[in-house]
């Protein structure tokens, strides 16, 4: 009796918890088994922060999403509540429609427009050179042996004339260069060199001048002035110079010739005004001389001594023999750029 008075006791007691364990799981099961309109009130009604996960290890359990921000940006989006919602963000595929031929800003331009964006620095890799290595073509400004302007100035002092006439002539007598006019003459008449022709004169020859003046009468008087020389003197722009002087001035000061590789100072000067203009123009060496052989002696020794100091190729300097009878003494030279 004993034994089944307490096998009826524990079966009650067994069947108690069963109905205390169904009695509390029954709200759950009957809130799982609700449609999705009936839970959307209730997951509506919670805030706008986080929804944490229910303890499953998530990583994004502490994701916020903030209300009228923009920039958050998921690839894919999970909202764990009463169920588990998965949501795939599809990206959308990037196309970019430009075309370069009319897009603003985004014009090609010329290829001096792309060198032109740096300009290279020539200089300083030029000034670290001549710090180790010295340039033969050396500038001279010391150097003064051509004038420029006027070779011979004229200072008539007369007045009361109706005209006259200004005629330089060489040592024949020939007239070589005239100027003339009416009225009272200017108080200096200047003469650059050239003859009536445009060439200039032959330098170490002499000259003289006549002056002429006629009044309102018609009288005439005649004023001879005294001989002259002319010495190295230049003409013409610094692009395209004509220098002239004498075959005498290639002796040294106190006398004697310059050796073959010592150059005299004044075809140290003519180099230096040929290296002023553009880089590899050509120039003539005329040397006038009473003798073929002279001319083209002293046409070699011209080209040998500017040789070293004109810069790019020595060829750039053609020398050219001239003769002629009344040649002053030593020759004449004249430095031209070549037609």
């Amino acid at each position: 009796m004993r034994s089944s008075t307490a096998l009826r006791v524990r079966f009650v007691a067994v069947a108690a918890a069963i109905v205390a364990f169904a009695a509390a799981s029954l709200p759950a099961r009957a809130e799982k088994a609700a449609s999705p309109a009936t839970r959307a009130p209730r997951a509506a009604s919670r805030p706008a922060a986080a929804l944490p996960s229910r303890g499953r290890g998530d990583s994004t359990a502490g994701l916020t999403l903030k209300g009228g921000e923009e920039g958050t940006v998921f690839r894919t989006l999970t909202v764990e509540g009463e169920d588990r919602i998965h949501i795939e963000v599809e990206r959308p595929t990037l196309s970019l429609d430009v075309d370069p031929e009319r897009a603003a800003g985004l014009d090609r331009g010329s290829v001096r427009d792309v060198l032109d964006r740096t300009t290279p620095d020539l200089v300083t890799p030029l000034m670290a050179l001549s710090a180790t290595q010295t340039a033969p073509w050396v500038a001279h400004p010391w150097l003064s042996h051509f004038s420029e302007g006027a070779v011979a100035r004229f200072r008539p002092a007369v007045s009361g004339v109706e005209r006259w006439r200004l005629v330089v002539v060489n040592a024949r007598a020939e007239s070589v260069a005239v100027f003339q006019g009416n009225g009272d003459p200017p108080r200096e008449i200047a003469w650059d060199g050239r003859s009536t022709s445009g060439d200039p004169v032959a330098p170490g020859a002499r000259y003289s001048y006549v002056f002429e003046a006629r009044d309102k009468a018609g009288n005439k008087r005649n004023f001879v002035g005294e001989g002259f020389g002319v010495s190295a003197f230049r003409y013409g722009e610094a692009q395209d110079p004509v220098l002239v002087f004498s075959g005498r001035e290639l002796a040294r000061p106190g006398g004697g010739p310059f050796g073959a590789e010592e150059a005299p100072p004044i075809v140290i000067e003519a180099a230096t005004a040929v290296n002023q203009t553009e880089p590899g123009r050509r120039f003539r060496i005329e040397v006038t001389a009473r003798s073929r052989e002279e001319a083209d002696q002293l046409g070699a020794r011209l080209v040998r001594w500017m040789s070293p100091f004109v810069i790019g190729d020595p060829a750039r300097l053609e020398p050219v023999a001239l003769v002629q009878s009344d040649a002053p003494a030593g020759a004449a030279v004249t430095i031209r750029t070549a037609n």
